[in-house]
């Protein structure tokens, strides 16, 4: 069986031009017939299908080559795991579709939660919102398992837990003030904002998952996300430049 790439990409759900440019990168290797259209084997929809399998799981393409291109890559393991992951991620959305589903019957009857409820319901529709804004390119960037994990430690947490983090990140903000006023993203100010910055990333990334480096890598988005530079810039103007500034600094000693 062969496939065109309009019927390829009908089939897959994905353009013609992301086939076009996964066959750019080497990801995939159309047959070129003499007229010059592509067409696409039964081996290639299979190997598109483990392409967009590990790219909603947060993997970058380079990596995504390096494993189909491996001799020792085993399909089926890749689609059992892969399932696992699909299966965890349907568990943490229904629960928080009930918890949502809850608050709003209570709203909407005008029932009282009781704070264990409440607590509960606010936790998940935190995760829920930084899922919505955010989860497509905090999982490209760092991977699906890393995301669920951290998604799995924020609504672990206790409520001692999470006003400890609530609090410390409002901090964060009315230190990145004072540290933006000195001027100075190497100075005392900018050192103690960042040290603050990393124990409030260690409250929420999974344990083991902080380094210097994915930090530093984090700060970049800060000025190159409107939204994070927004956020920042809210506060003070200025914020987000001087944050990315005072991270490259701290994460490089």
């Amino acid at each position: 069986m062969a496939y065109t790439v309009k019927e390829l990409a009908r089939l897959s759900g994905v353009s013609v031009r992301t086939l076009h440019y996964y066959e750019e990168v080497g990801l995939l290797f159309p047959e070129r017939l003499p007229n010059g259209y592509r067409v696409f084997s039964k081996e290639d929809a299979a190997r598109l299908q483990q392409i967009l399998l590990y790219r909603d799981a947060g993997m970058a393409l380079v990596d995504i080559k390096a494993v189909l291109d491996d001799a020792s890559f085993d399909v089926r393991a890749a689609l059992h795991e892969h399932l696992q992951r699909l299966e965890k991620r349907l568990e943490q959305t229904e629960a928080m579709m009930r918890s949502v589903e809850r608050t709003l019957d209570a709203l909407e009857k005008g029932i009282d939660m009781n704070d264990k409820e409440r607590f509960e319901g606010m936790k998940r529709l935190a995760v829920e919102e930084n899922e919505r804004l955010y989860g497509e390119e905090i999982r490209a960037a760092y991977g699906g398992d890393v995301v669920d994990a951290s998604n799995e430690k924020v609504l672990a947490m206790d409520e001692r837990q999470w006003n400890s983090a609530e609090e410390l990140g409002e901090a964060i903000l009315d230190v990145l003030v004072e540290a933006v006023r000195t001027g100075d993203a190497r100075g005392k100010e900018a050192r103690k904002l960042c040290a603050m910055h990393e124990r409030w990333l260690k409250m929420y990334w999974p344990d083991g998952a902080y380094t210097r480096e994915a930090h530093a890598a984090l700060a970049e988005g800060y000025v190159s996300d409107e939204r994070f530079r927004a956020y920042y810039d809210a506060r003070v103007e200025g914020g987000a430049l001087f944050l990315r500034d005072a991270l490259r600094a701290y994460c490089a000693q």
